[in-house]
């Protein structure tokens, strides 16, 4: 099935995320949507899924123009979409999933389950999917996981598939299991829209790419394109997608992790017997899949995480126990995983967010009042060293998208002396020309002789800064690794697998 898109053009206010877009997915294609965070590729996919309404512009399906109102208009034409963060209820079984919405019940209200598990079963053969109907969605892979969400859309005879940032929760060899599953797909006849930052995964799979920059489509690429080449079409300049590394030079100890242990509430370990440290002058990376305590213990550097034992000390100074405030004053910068609920105070202004940390020192306190005058000019300078978009640096930094939030984040943490550098998914919803300059200032608090401690799920992330890699699994450190290590042992360790 062909897939259509004329002209298509959509507004927020005085923002543009949408300016006239075409495009077309050719019968049994793989197509590939690249753009910079904010360059318009979710509302243009959820323009097509039915999520939003174009203000102009049409789509037609088989060269046929179709109106979608809504997600249920998308699937009666043929158009399917996996979200990156899966749409599934954990308590429910695999074939509880597939049929929900679409609900076949006897007079007395009992679920008839017998044609759907017969019809899911015909089509997880047809595409070489090994499942289990009645396995409970919680107690599977993320890899697995994903497979219900695009049975679930073939099911009901999708023949255009969206995949959204499909590999941003899956290890190497889950992303390898799925590239081939998009082929598989595309040999049956399946179009597919593939929606990824990772140049390498896009080069891989697709038939042609598309980059978007800034709402309009700039070019239609090959995959026989260069990745630096792609690059530079995202964001219109050149970019060093691989920094520049000095060998480290490594000094003592700042931070050590000694018999660490962090429980949830009702007293089960979340994170345990990890130990390890982070000297002056390297990168120490935490590898894995989302979801094995990466998140709990970057938290507990700086005291966010309650039920905490064993020893933190940065500079041979204990830190459980201290207060967040107090932790961030021993020499912690802090880039937490979520922006929204530990980086910012979204009714502040931009300009007071970027000087939380150091709000109390001159010249930003005058007595006991703040000086507008002197946070503004701070302000200003931050946002045009970390390229940090607004329309004025008093607007309440809930107004920025997400990736200028997250240079907010950054910037601040940054721009402070410190001992130890603890930066959590620091990349995340950033374009890769603002990824290339965190990279370039994450290798440069190292070979300033800070230690830095960094959380990544993004493997090439993890290689290009690493000194060392230190490789989570189910709430332990699994093995702690060089950083020539191969990707494929890497992945192998990040599934639970020790040679």
């Amino acid at each position: 099935m062909s897939l259509e898109l004329n002209a298509i053009t959509k507004s927020f206010g005085a923002l543009i995320a949408n300016d006239g877009i075409n495009l077309a997915v050719n019968d049994g294609e793989i197509h590939a949507i690249l753009g910079e965070n904010g360059a318009g590729k979710s509302t243009l996919m959820n323009i097509v899924y039915g999520l939003l309404q174009p203000d102009s512009g049409e789509i037609k399906v088989d060269g046929k123009v179709v109106t979608i109102n809504e997600p249920s208009d998308a699937l009666a034409v043929g158009i399917g979409m996996v979200h990156q963060h899966f749409m599934l209820i954990p308590v429910f079984t695999v074939l509880e999933n597939i049929v929900l919405g679409h609900e076949n019940t006897s007079k007395v209200g009992k679920l008839k389950l017998h044609e759907a598990r017969e019809r899911l079963m015909k089509i997880a053969n047809e595409f070489g999917f090994e499942i289990d109907p009645d396995a409970y969605v919680e107690n599977l892979p993320v890899g697995v996981q994903q497979r219900v969400e695009i049975l679930k859309a073939l099911v009901y005879e999708a023949k255009v598939l969206i995949l959204d940032e499909p590999t941003a929760v899956l290890t190497p060899q889950e992303t390898d299991e799925l590239i081939e599953v998009m082929k598989r797909l595309r040999a049956q006849g399946t179009s597919i829209i593939f929606i990824s930052h990772k140049l390498r995964e896009v080069k891989a799979v697709a038939d042609r790419i598309t980059v978007i920059r800034r709402g309009k489509v700039v070019a239609t690429a090959q995959p026989s394109a260069s990745q630096e080449e792609l690059a530079a079409l995202m964001v219109g300049r050149p970019v060093n997608l691989m920094p520049d590394k000095n060998p480290p030079k490594v000094g003592a100890p700042i931070l050590v992790v000694k018999d660490l242990e962090i429980l949830d509430p009702s007293g089960r370990a979340l994170v345990s017997d990890v130990d390890f440290e982070v000297c002056a002058g390297e990168v120490l990376a935490i590898a894995g899949v989302q979801g094995n305590g990466q998140s709990e213990l970057a938290e507990a550097m700086v005291n966010l995480q309650s039920h905490v034992r064993g020893s933190i000390t940065v500079g041979g100074v204990e830190i459980v126990g201290k207060s967040v405030h107090e932790s961030l004053h021993e020499g912690i910068a802090f880039v937490p995983e979520s922006r929204e609920l530990n980086g910012l105070i979204g009714s502040f202004s931009i300009a007071e967010n970027l000087i939380l940390d150091t709000h109390r020192e001159a010249p930003y306190t005058k007595g006991f009042a703040l000086s507008p005058k002197a946070v503004a000019i701070r302000g200003e300078e931050q946002a045009k060293e970390f390229d940090i978009r607004y329309q004025s640096i008093q607007d309440p930094v809930s107004s920025l998208s997400g990736g200028n939030k997250q240079k907010v984040v950054v910037a601040r943490e940054l721009s402070r002396p410190v001992k130890l550098v603890v930066a959590s998914q620091p990349t995340r919803g950033l374009d890769v020309g603002s990824i290339e300059f965190v990279h370039e200032r994450i290798l440069a608090e190292r070979d300033a002789g800070r230690a830095v401690l960094l959380f990544s799920t993004e493997l090439d992330e993890v290689v290009a800064l690493a000194d060392r890699i230190a490789v989570m699994y189910a709430g332990k450190i699994l093995a702690i690794v060089d950083a020539t290590v191969s990707r494929e042992e890497l992945g192998l360790l990040m599934a639970g697998v020790k040679k």
